[in-house]
């Protein structure tokens, strides 16, 4: 049985040496198990001198395979890039970092094997190493999103996961351009078995994930998998009218009825009126725009990703 590891690769060439090692070692204890592998390195257009290390790893192991980018297309185009390539009947993802320890996957592989599931997942029981703030705004995105969705991600879930290939080829059937793989996983489906382990901090190098990013993918994560932002602009619009509607009815007995007067009539009134309401029609309309935007992005049929370079298609399937 052929086994696919997916390697997506962003300026990891202080990493990649210790996951090259790792996944060799998994490799050489499942050698009695008649289990076999093929490594799928997925460089995402690095600066550094990521792609001269993977070649060097392909032209000493045949088991080596890779993808070259054009440019840096992101984390998603990468893992999709992989899926894509990979021909093994499991198949898995593993950041290049070692933060997805490759000791889990004989567990995983074990529980496949057992017919347990269809896709044994990982995730963080803790956050220990992160900073405070990122733990707090990623624990209020899984609350938040989790909301408004109709299907559940769960908390400290990752990316990290082995898979069989009906799930793969699932998950390919969804070729949208403005991906957040964690609500696609979820979406397809089958039976999903949970690993719990703890944060495992980066071997080398820095993260690559900022905060701003993070909060982009966020954005691009609530948008992708419901409409509910619309739905609250909705209800927004809607409270406000009936709020001003109390508020003018109030101006009304106070002015008309109770003959009390303003220095200045309606000025105050008037003033907080339309900056609430011009605030509420601008919120609307940036959350319109969101959607109108990724509409735009899939109307243009552009590919996911272009590949500059790759290696170990031509060879045959074990």
């Amino acid at each position: 049985m052929l086994i696919s590891l997916i390697i997506p690769c962003y300026n990891e060439e202080q990493s990649l040496p210790f996951m090259y090692d790792a996944l060799k070692e998994l490799r050489e204890g499942q050698k009695d198990t008649g289990k076999t592998f093929e490594f799928i390195f997925v460089n995402d257009g690095s600066s550094d001198k990521t792609s001269e290390v993977i070649k060097k790893f392909a032209s000493e192991d045949e088991d080596v395979r890779y993808v070259f980018f054009s440019r840096n297309f992101g984390k998603e185009a990468a893992m999709y890039a992989g899926l894509e390539a990979s021909r093994g009947e499991y198949v898995a993802i593993l950041d290049a970092d070692m933060q997805d320890p490759p000791s889990l996957i004989p567990s995983m592989i074990e529980s496949l094997d057992k017919d347990e599931c269809d896709i044994v997942a990982a995730r963080r029981v803790t956050r220990k190493g992160e900073p405070k703030i990122r733990s707090m705004f990623a624990k209020m995105f899984y609350k938040l999103i989790n909301r408004m969705i109709d299907v559940e991600i769960a908390d400290g879930a990752r990316d990290f996961r082995l898979m069989r290939r009906v799930v793969v080829d699932a998950i390919l059937r969804i070729s949208e351009r403005q991906r957040f793989s964690k609500g696609i996983f979820a979406w397809v489906g089958f039976r999903t078995k949970w690993i719990e382990h703890v944060n495992v901090e980066r071997v080398a190098g820095e993260t690559k994930w900022s905060f701003w990013k993070l909060f982009k993918y966020a954005i691009d994560g609530i948008v992708a998998f419901t409409t509910a932002p619309l739905r609250l602009a909705t209800l927004a619009g809607f409270a406000s009218a009936v709020a001003a509607f109390g508020y003018m009815i109030y101006y009304f007995i106070r002015a008309v009825i109770l003959k009390i007067y303003d220095t200045v009539p309606g000025y105050p009134s008037l003033l907080c009126f339309i900056l609430f309401i011009g605030g509420l029609i601008l919120m609307a309309l940036g959350l319109l725009g969101e959607y109108i935007g990724r509409i735009y992005i899939e109307s243009k049929g552009r590919p996911i990703y272009i590949k500059s370079e790759d290696e170990g298609y031509g060879r045959s399937k074990r």
